[in-house]
């Protein structure tokens, strides 16, 4: 099974210019725990999380309003081919600790995001294989990542 037959198409990118409380109403408003950070190009240059906001926003008493998002997010993102194997695309999230992949074309734009949720409604993913990949992610030594 390819990425592109369980990941979710419907996708709202922010730019790195967008105020963080902009893109907590986005996320909000969207149902989403995440944002791909796009450039002019529509490159992805960044994500946001949920997380981010309270750890790198609220916890750090920054301005919602005032703040750019290139302020809190992740730079250097990982990402997956909608072409990928799922295997492979989960067995990434699992080594790089990650619950969310962006799915990129091959010009770095995001026309995807693969999920732990998306791995879990897909009928083709084993159990054990679920399990291994959430062990992995968030490593039971207690050295959890933040997407």
């Amino acid at each position: 099974m390819k990425v592109q037959d369980c990941m979710c198409k419907d996708i709202y990118c922010i730019k790195p210019e967008t105020k963080i409380g902009e893109a907590a109403k986005l996320m909000s408003q969207n149902h989403v725990g995440c944002l791909p950070v796009c450039d002019n190009n529509n490159s992805i240059c960044g994500i946001v999380t949920d997380r981010d906001l309270v750890l790198r926003c609220i916890a750090c008493d920054k301005d919602v309003n005032k703040t750019p998002i290139s302020d809190i997010m992740t730079c250097n993102v990982i990402t997956c081919k909608k072409t990928d194997d799922i295997v492979n695309a989960e067995s990434k999230m699992g080594q790089k600790q990650v619950r969310r992949l962006p799915v990129c074309d091959d010009n770095n734009r995001v026309v995807g995001m693969l999920t732990l949720g998306d791995l879990v409604n897909n009928d083709d993913e084993s159990e054990e294989d679920l399990w291994s990949t959430l062990e992995d992610i968030c490593d039971c030594n207690g050295n959890q990542n933040n997407m």
